[in-house]
């Protein structure tokens, strides 16, 4: 049973009245899909924190727009990186049975062997397209590189069988590795799996996404 979140549906579409809504503790949002008409809505903040904390970044949310309830998912959001808050968001409206193709955070578990022996872990890519229907989407997709050694290398290849979703690249592209300790200093930090993400940038958008 999908969590139901109340929506507003917005007429005052003018750049003021977005103040004026963030400033009533709402966000803003626009509710978009094949099969739906793109309508501007806006959402409470807290009752949209709650939500995803109980459904999930990925999960369904039954948007209830004046009485009119659709079932969507939070393709993705716009952040006020100073403020850390986030001031708009793109609801897709979504048909459970059909499949949709979106991105999911690939987390890395385990120590290395590798590491553990000096080397250097890698991760060339943070996130997977992926092709599912929307209840079998995962909140992120887990590889386990304990056993990753120095000089070794973990593909799409060897993750293939995940689940009930299709992952969307080519069997080849690398997803970890274990550079050897003498190469450290050559490696851009920016690249290092080190410092991870914050929490709050976690998920991913749909295709396509839907503009305002």
């Amino acid at each position: 049973m999908s969590t139901v979140l109340q929506a507003t549906e917005r007429n005052e579409l003018k750049h003021s009245s977005l103040r004026k809504i963030r400033e009533t503790g709402n966000i803003p949002a626009v509710i978009y899909g094949r099969k739906v008409e793109s309508k501007p809505v806006f959402v409470s903040s807290a009752d949209l924190t709650k939500t995803i904390r109980t459904v999930g970044r990925n999960g369904i949310i039954s948007l209830d727009v004046n009485g009119s309830k659709h079932d969507v998912i939070l393709s993705d959001y716009q952040e006020d990186f100073i403020k850390k808050e986030i001031i708009h968001v793109d609801f897709l409206a979504v048909d459970k049975s059909s499949k949709i193709t979106v991105n999911v955070r690939l987390e890395l578990t385990g120590e290395a062997a590798g590491v553990k022996d000096g080397g250097v872990l890698q991760q060339p890519v943070h996130e997977l397209s992926i092709t599912s229907t929307p209840s079998e989407i995962p909140q992120q997709i887990e590889v386990d590189v304990s056993n990753l050694q120095v000089g070794e290398t973990m593909k799409i290849s060897d993750i293939l069988y995940q689940g009930s979703f299709t992952i969307n690249h080519e069997a080849d592209e690398v997803i970890a590795s274990i550079l050897p300790p003498k190469q450290e200093e050559e490696i851009d930090a920016g690249e290092q799996q080190e410092g991870g993400h914050p929490d709050n940038e976690e998920g991913r958008e749909t295709e396509p996404v839907g503009e305002e």
